[in-house]
């Protein structure tokens, strides 16, 4: 007999709405993480598009929802796994603390994404130290100080109108164009304190003993130039955090879990969500659509299964 019934590794928004579902349908719930729950919408300050709760800070959004899953019960542990095996009705998912190991009928996998690095000359030697991918953890210290953004979508664009509050200037450097909701970036682009670089190649992150400028190309002419800052934060796309499921042949050539519209993978008992799966578009309301419907499909699979 298995551990528990469904085992939810990652409990970002799609973990743990696939947790309240699985414990509604009297499942019994195990939910895996290696961090706080609420993955990276903890680290968001505001988020404005989840519907029916305007705009609300990340962190108070995964605290009530980590809440709700608790008011169902549902069990959390904090462990690192390292890999999961299907081993026919049981799966086994082996975690990294003490060599424990869960067996349950069912997993889901919603281990979210991981920030992408530039890769740009000097980026390693800044690393913690003047190059962040948080500004909710680091911004603090940004105040009255000359900040930089790199990228356009709405991480970087929510991102920079939440330091323009605070910092002497901030300037965005996009290698196109902004790609971010008009309305984050209308209200972005409307602080005094804030410059536009489109069209923009950022070549080299530059200074002594610590950070002093950020190198840029313009694609348009070639003009080099620097653009003085004291604090660079990155927002240039995202890794899938699923190098623990390499052997469960789940993964697409992007690194991606492939899941159908039920999140049904190609192992059986297997399911995927939110921001690990192949798809379109990475938003918390979707996370929480994948995290509902993955509980569901592995509801009807566990109980056709007993």
């Amino acid at each position: 007999m298995a551990d528990y019934d469904l085992i939810i590794i990652g409990s970002g928004p799609a973990g743990m709405t696939a947790a309240i579902y699985g414990a509604r349908a009297n499942l019994s719930v195990l939910m895996l993480d290696r961090l706080a729950p609420g993955g990276k919408i903890i680290n968001t300050s505001e988020i404005q598009n989840y519907t029916g709760m305007g705009t609300v800070e990340g962190a108070d959004l995964a605290i009530r929802m980590f809440q709700h899953t608790q008011e169902l019960n549902v069990e959390f542990d904090y462990r690192t796994v390292l890999k999961v095996q299907d081993k026919g009705k049981e799966k086994l998912v082996v975690c990294q603390e003490e060599d424990k190991t869960y067996t349950a009928y069912g997993v889901i996998l919603s281990t979210g994404t991981s920030p992408r690095m530039l890769e740009a000359a000097g980026e390693e030697r800044y690393v913690g130290n003047g190059i962040s991918w948080c500004a909710i953890c680091d911004g603090a210290g940004c105040r009255d100080k000359d900040v930089v953004v790199i990228g356009g979508g709405n991480s970087a664009v929510e991102e920079a109108s939440y330091l323009a509050g605070f910092a002497k200037s901030v300037t965005v450097v996009v290698r196109s164009k902004l790609s971010a909701d008009p309305i984050a970036c209308d209200k972005l682009l409307g602080q005094e304190n804030v410059k536009l670089y489109s069209g923009h190649d950022v070549l080299e992150f530059c200074g002594e003993k610590k950070l002093e400028s950020v190198s840029l190309r313009s694609k348009e002419t070639g003009e080099v130039f620097s653009v003085s800052c004291q604090q660079v934060f990155e927002y240039i796309g995202q890794i899938p955090a699923t190098d623990c499921f390499q052997e469960l042949g789940v993964l697409n050539a992007g690194g991606y879990v492939e899941a159908n519209n039920r999140m049904e993978t190609a192992v059986p008992g297997i399911f995927g969500a939110g921001d690990c799966i192949a798809k379109e578009l990475r938003q918390v309301v979707t996370a929480c659509a994948d995290g509902a419907i993955a509980a569901q499909s592995a509801a009807h699979y566990i109980q056709n299964l007993k």
